[in-house]
């Protein structure tokens, strides 16, 4: 609003702001002006001007002329002109000092500006505004955007993570495209795509290869294998989905495993080395064999082994009178009774995810001595089954010696350490062996060596098995195999094999 003063300052003949003349003043005036022409008219040089009447004219048809200024008029112009300049200059003055009102107030519309664009639909890039953070009278703040570096001098732009960017500079951290949508995903300082953070960070199904879905918690809930890490949907442990009988992992949509025709199914990388029948198995029976007497624990029987079915194996349970029995699922026996048991004669061959041709063929077994034999199931790798037979050789070697009536917890357990120990010759050779002597160290390491180079070397997934069947006993979590083994193996690291077990055979239970 213009102050009263500046239109006070004005011409006469100038009517600005609130400067009004009354009809009656104008009147009187204008009637003053015109008989003093009225005088002054003989005087111009018309000669008749004496004789002649004056013309009446209406006031409404007549046009003046404005009378010309005098010099004292011009110079009280410029001097009102000349305050009116002042007094602009002092209310500019008077803004100025009001400088922190100034900004509070454009907060002011700012925030409401913001919380006016939070309730509606924004646009993508709003408009300028200026920043509050500084008073510029004259120009704008300066904005640098934060993607490329290089002043924000006009267009649109995006204010986002306290910094601002143009449309074009604002880009996903994965694919590098621009975000263009009105929500994105942020880590750290990273935005991205909501699309692209969800294949980098929302877990996917390693069966159905499907994003993992949420539970009713809205959180989202997976299955995990210890081991493996393969993280799958919690529904494929009930929809028959198949899982491999050695290292436990699902199958995959994208690849078939092998069915071995009695329920079980197998992986491809555990097929690679998988023993198919008794006369494959031999050499690994007669290295193990090896092993234990490196280790002082001659067999002097000839105990009989053979490969065997899984309906086969379970019939033999059956027949067994005493002994514990690993569940739900059973891998090898030792045999103490006489039985007819039907093995594998040969191996079967393999056509559509399925072994075929496979030749089986009944044998019984008669009782020379305190074992009848040894069964292991076919169709497993050849650390797996030698772990096996490991494990129930040691069963034999105890009841040969003369151990008889041991607690389960401390038969299953001694016998898991002597399969956890050849594994670990096998994964680790010349890590750990028997501390019992120098000699059988080196017998075992020879035994070992000598039975993986007639497999011509043991390969990165073989290998990588052997560390998953070790993991196996480790952590078993029932009463007789791994608690048993957890307090064996601490046993044998204390004092020794030798030393253990013949504490075992005296007290029936494990040095403290």
């Amino acid at each position: 609003m213009a102050p009263t003063g500046v239109n006070q300052l004005s011409h006469p003949c100038i009517y600005a702001g609130e400067f009004v003349s009354s009809y009656a003043e104008r009147k009187s005036s204008f009637m003053k002006w015109l008989s003093k022409l009225f005088k002054s008219g003989p005087s111009r040089g018309n000669a008749a001007g004496s004789n002649r009447h004056p013309q009446l004219i209406g006031d409404e048809s007549m046009i003046w002329r404005a009378p010309p200024r005098s010099l004292d008029d011009r110079s009280r112009a410029q001097k009102e002109k000349e305050e009116l300049d002042h007094a602009i200059a002092l209310s500019l003055g008077e803004d100025l000092k009001r400088r922190s009102g100034y900004r509070w107030q454009a907060e002011k519309d700012e925030e409401l500006a913001r919380s006016l664009q939070d309730s509606s639909n924004p646009p993508l890039y709003p408009p300028y505004a200026p920043a509050p953070a500084s008073y510029y009278p004259y120009g704008q703040t300066q904005r640098i955007c934060g993607g490329c570096k290089q002043d924000i001098r006009f267009g649109n732009y995006l204010g986002c993570m306290g910094t601002y960017f143009h449309p074009q500079c604002f880009c996903c951290r994965s694919c590098g495209r621009p975000i263009v949508e009105n929500e994105f995903s942020l880590s750290g300082r990273d935005p991205y795509h909501k699309s692209c953070f969800k294949e980098l960070a929302h877990p996917k199904c390693e069966v159905c290869h499907q994003f993992i879905p949420t539970n009713r918690a809205g959180l989202v809930e997976y299955r995990c294998h210890p081991f493996w890490s393969q993280k799958y949907c919690p529904s494929h442990e009930h929809d028959n989905t198949a899982r491999c009988c050695s290292c436990e992992r699902l199958e995959s949509w994208d690849a078939r495993y092998v069915s071995l025709g009695d329920g079980r199914s197998l992986c491809f990388e555990c097929m690679e080395s998988a023993i198919m029948d008794t006369g494959d198995c031999q050499p690994l029976y007669h290295a193990i064999r090896d092993y234990y007497e490196g280790m002082n624990m001659r067999l002097d029987q000839q105990i009989p082994m053979l490969l065997v079915e899984r309906q086969a194996l379970n019939e033999a349970i059956v027949g067994e009178k005493s002994g514990l029995h690993h569940m739900p699922e059973t891998r090898g026996l030792c045999l103490s009774e006489e039985q007819t048991v039907t093995s594998i004669l040969k191996r079967p061959t393999f056509g559509r995810h399925q072994l075929v041709g496979i030749k089986t063929q009944p044998q019984k077994l008669t009782r020379k001595c305190e074992v009848t034999a040894i069964l292991v199931l076919y169709g497993l790798p050849r650390l797996l089954t030698g772990a096996i037979l490991a494990h129930e050789l040691m069963h034999g070697w105890l009841r040969l010696k003369g151990y008889r009536n041991l607690n389960p917890e401390v038969e299953e357990g001694i016998c898991q350490v002597l399969s956890y120990m050849w594994l670990e010759s096998e994964v680790m050779p010349g890590f750990k062996n028997m501390p019992s002597s120098s000699t059988s160290t080196s017998a075992a390491s020879s035994s070992s060596s000598s039975s993986s180079s007639k497999k011509g070397g043991k390969s990165k997934v073989e290998h990588k098995l052997g560390e998953f069947f070790m993991y196996q006993i480790a952590n078993d979590s029932s009463p007789a195999y791994g608690g048993g083994f957890r307090s064996a193996n601490a046993a044998v690291n204390k004092y020794g094999l030798r030393r253990t077990l013949d504490h075992i055979r005296l007290t029936g239970n494990f040095p403290l």
